[in-house]
């Protein structure tokens, strides 16, 4: 999985592990948009709010033929926990390996109290329904942005 993802092109088919115990496959998914966020990590402040906002307007990506993914390096166990804190209905995807935040280039390095460290920008992806990647949004700000994807889906 070396190359990068590309803005109007084929999204390369990737697998990953997912929260709700089976393997995430892109593939399976043709025929429908797809909507990835990455985030830094779970029940930090900005990422449940990102993932609150999310959960509040699935109803309405899914109206759009739109499915949502979160994903982050944490764990399923750390996933699980978070799910069940914050009752989200969409499936969190785990890349403790870091090959698909690799694909979508979001490893970034990032100021932490004055520390560099290496950790994911937040960052959003949509994914047609014929797997190309048509939405790429970079350095988002959490609250607000599940509304700001919706009206980025309803224009596609």
């Amino acid at each position: 999985m070396a190359a990068k993802v590309q803005m109007g092109k084929k999204v390369p088919n990737f697998k990953i592990e997912s929260s709700n115990g089976e393997t995430f496959n892109l593939a399976d998914y043709k025929g429908k948009k797809v909507l990835l966020y990455f985030y830094p990590k779970d029940n930090t402040p900005g990422c449940t709010t990102e993932g609150i906002e999310f959960n509040e307007l699935l109803p309405k990506f899914k109206k759009l033929n739109t499915e949502v993914f979160g994903i982050s390096r944490d764990s399923l166990k750390s996933h699980d926990k978070f799910i069940c804190k914050y009752d989200f209905k969409f499936h969190l995807l785990s890349d403790e390996e870091e090959e698909v935040c690799k694909l979508f280039d979001v490893i970034k390095e990032k100021n932490m109290y004055g520390k560099m460290v290496m950790g994911i920008e937040r960052s959003t992806f949509i994914i047609d329904e014929d797997g190309k990647l048509v939405g790429e949004f970079r350095k988002i700000k959490a609250a607000g942005h599940a509304a700001e994807m919706l009206e980025a889906v309803k224009a596609l």
